[in-house]
């Protein structure tokens, strides 16, 4: 018997699930496992209420053909242990069998010895979310077309109602300002390789683009055309399909060449095959079905085979292009192309265990609120057209009970440039498209705060069509007319009691809030401490915060978005010192391109507590700091939101060797800068900072605007920001006390402080309107 090679997991891989220490959130729980071999893997699962897996106690599952795997029933609460090994032979006959009570060593073909065995324990009362198995996903789902949103039982009644009443669903706008247009638009040529087939940003933001409406155009005229049995508008829904099935599928718009422009010509297809189904002849349908199955290929060999985000699930495009590729495409193809099964399959396995990557069961998402809603808006149309057509309802897992909240509390309505991570909509206000996000889980959930969410962001959004992050990426229109025929009407409900300080442990986020439903008054602070660093589209920031107050942001994500892997994204907004965070010796996290140090580069929330009159977090950043400033022992930063006014904020750095420290801060406005105190003036709101106390002596403040190591081409014709540098002299051990106090444009606030070094330890006391509250800066030692 070939003896089993069992991997010690990594920060970058799956980990070992569930195991001794793992708190269970959902019932069936979700089992993930290091790969055993490169390739072709495929296991035997066995799952017992015995330690000696006795057989008449034991399920088996084989063969698993990844190396995870969710059973398709919830277990009653108890202890489990459960193991795996590698199978080597033939399948068995329906590719994956489940046994109850069946021999405790049966296989398909031979195995390897077993993995080591993992217990866990199932608690009463979990959600219960188990996924239909394997041979029972599709006997309820129609072999007819359409399939991707209605159905045959679907479509006539929505037919009638649009009949009977244009405004219907949204009809009448659907059809004015999305399917009009493209009845009198030419065709869009196929787009051109680069010049010398080096990727230029504009390009490749214009082929996406025209990818994107070759979409639209295909998908709207086709629904309208189906719907409205309107022999002309089908007419040119199957020009706009057949041009679009003839482009060459290894060009310009492959999935290696552009994969965002690969993503939206696969979904052209699929929406075109799909409703145009009983207006092609069979030689048309197989040019268009050659063109889908090779596209979708395409992306499913680059998801499966080469970035096999099962084992490291960190590839932000390849987790995206499930829900924008696979399950349209495959949902289009199945019954047809036997390989459309199982990569559907794979997509919707990959949903119900290790979705999301980025984020668990508080709903967070590491790469930020942008990318939260470029996520959710593939993955609910997706999760949407597997619930319309063949039953299977994701959102009953805990992550997309909650995820709601994650725009909600990091990414309220009323702000600006107060998010971390890389934002296409950096200065401006939510987008449409978060808000249309956090509305469909007002759907699903009945929550009225995201209901509130989208009607203010909608208010605040009247010409988003113009921006290129919501026109080269969705169409309202067919969202809105989609949702109001999916889901009921839900009642808004202003967030007024909401919590004080949240935090989304998954991701390592904290939001402290007064007065979210009342942009007027709204204060927030935003910090963070990641163990997801600065991977992928995250940041060197653990430990940074940024303030929005008063209608207006103080303490900023300075820079702009210029595109992914320009100077200004990889020299200024990926690094440390475009934050409000120290540097060390000069020195910052790292947030280079090497994934394995992006991860390592971490953070930690170490505690989150509220009292009522004062709300704190405490936050240690170490370890991102230790690829670049090795002499580091310990970075913690504790942040105090007091009487939700005003904010004081400590630093601890401990260090092998003497270093100076650099506290940075960043605003839109120049600075006054007095002594050890600052002043942001803007237009509605006012900052006044002051330094209380360093242990090393007075800092030294500074300010400049200038994007250091930034191509001046990029920003040009683009507003400076502004950057206060308080410098402390060199010693291995800094404590630095910052007062903060945010005020409405021409309010006078003052908070009076002094100092003590009481109890073996140096304490200061502020006092606003009468309230003292106590902090300690530093212990003695």
């Amino acid at each position: 018997m070939t003896k089993l090679y069992e991997p010690n997991s990594g920060i970058l891989t799956v980990p070992y699930e569930p195991n001794e220490r793992t708190i269970l959130l959902e019932n069936p729980p979700r089992f993930t496992w290091m790969p055993a071999a490169e390739s072709d893997d495929r296991y035997v699962l066995q799952l017992s209420s015995s330690p000696g897996f006795e057989a008449e106690r034991t399920d088996v599952y084989e063969p698993v053909p990844y190396n995870y795997f969710t059973p398709d029933r919830p277990l009653a609460p108890g202890t489990y242990y459960w193991r795996y090994a590698l199978l080597i032979g033939e399948e068995t006959a329906d590719g994956c069998a489940a046994g109850i009570g069946a021999e405790p060593n049966a296989g398909a073909g031979r195995r390897t010895e077993w993995s080591r065995i993992r217990s866990f324990e199932v608690p009463a009362g979990l959600p219960e979310t188990p996924p239909p198995g394997r041979g029972t996903r599709y006997p309820a789902a129609g072999g007819g077309h359409p399939r991707l949103w209605l159905q045959a039982g679907s479509l006539p009644p929505f037919r009638d109602a649009v009949r009977k009443d244009a405004s219907a669903y949204g009809w009448g706008e659907f059809m004015e300002k999305s399917v009009l247009p493209w009845t009198k638009r030419p065709l869009i040529p196929e787009p051109a390789p680069y010049p010398d087939n080096k990727r230029v940003a504009h390009l490749w933001r214009r082929m996406y683009i025209d990818c994107q409406e070759c979409l639209y155009a295909v998908r709207h005229l086709s629904v309208a055309g189906i719907v409205l049995e309107d022999r002309e508008r089908i007419g040119q829904a199957k020009r706009w399909l057949l041009h679009v099935a003839s482009w060459n599928t290894e060009g310009a718009t492959s999935r290696d060449y552009n994969d965002e422009a690969a993503f939206r010509t696969a979904g052209a297809l699929a929406w075109g095959y799909d409703w145009l189904y009983g207006e092609l002849d069979e030689e048309e349908r197989a040019a268009v079905r050659r063109s889908l199955f090779r596209r979708t290929e395409q992306v499913a060999y680059h998801v499966i085979e080469r970035s096999k985000i099962h084992q490291v699930p960190y590839d932000s495009h390849a987790v995206r292009s499930l829900s924008s590729v696979l399950v349209p495409c495959c949902m289009a193809l199945l019954g047809e192309e036997p390989k459309a099964e199982e990569w559907l399959d794979y997509a919707i396995e990959y949903f119900a265990c290790l979705y999301s990557p980025w984020g668990g069961a508080d709903g967070g998402w590491a790469e930020g609120p942008m990318y939260w809603t470029t996520g959710m808006a593939f993955v609910t149309e997706a999760m949407n057209l597997l619930r319309s057509y063949t039953g299977i309802d994701l959102y009953r897992r805990p992550f997309f009970r909650r995820t709601g909240d994650f725009p909600l509390y990091v990414f309220p309505p009323d702000v600006r440039r107060a998010s971390f991570a890389d934002q296409s909509t950096l200065g401006d206000p939510p987008s449409l498209k978060t808000g249309f996000n956090v509305r469909q889980f007002a759907g699903v959930t009945g929550d009225g705060r995201y209901q509130w969410y989208y009607e203010q962001v909608k208010r605040l959004n009247l010409d988003a069509d113009s921006k290129f992050y919501n026109y080269g990426w969705w169409d309202f229109r067919f969202d809105e007319m989609t949702y109001l025929h999916d889901y009921p009407p839900v009642e808004p409900v202003a967030p007024a009691g909401i919590e004080a300080v949240k935090w989304f442990k998954d991701v390592g986020w904290v939001a402290m809030h007064r007065g979210m439903d009342d942009p007027q008054e709204h204060i927030m602070l935003l910090t963070k401490s990641s163990r997801y660093g600065s991977i992928s589209h995250s940041h060197g920031d653990q430990n940074a915060f940024l303030l929005h107050a008063f209608g207006e942001p103080l303490a900023i994500e300075s820079g702009y978005y210029v595109a992914f892997g320009s100077t200004m994204h990889l020299q200024w907004r990926r690094q440390t010192r475009s934050k409000n965070v120290i540097l060390i010796d000069g020195q910052g996290q790292y947030a280079g391109l090497d994934k394995v140090l992006n991860m390592a580069a971490s953070g930690t929330v170490l505690e989150v507590r509220d009292t009522g009159d004062c709300s704190f977090v405490r936050s240690d950043a170490t370890a991102a700091y230790k690829q670049l400033v090795p002499d580091l022992k310990s970075y913690v930063r504790e942040i105090y939101f007091v009487g939700q006014s005003y904010f004081v904020i400590v630093d601890h750095v401990d260090l092998e060797q003497p270093a100076s420290i650099d506290w940075l801060f960043h605003t839109l406005h120049p600075m006054t800068i007095k002594g050890q105190s600052f002043r942001v003036n803007g237009e509605k709101a006012e900052l006044a900072g002051r330094f209380v106390y360093c242990s090393s002596g007075e800092l030294e403040l500074s300010q400049h605007n200038a994007f250091t190591d930034v191509d001046p081409a990029e920003i040009e014709g683009l507003p400076l920001h502004w950057h206060l540098t308080a410098s402390t002299r060199k010693a291995s051990s800094h404590r630095i006390a910052a007062l903060l106090v945010p005020m409405k444009k021409g309010d006078a606030k003052y908070v009076s402080f002094f100092m003590d070094d009481q109890d073996h330890g140096v304490h200061l006391y502020f006092t606003e309107d009468g309230r003292t509250q106590r902090i300690e800066i530093a212990k003695s030692y």
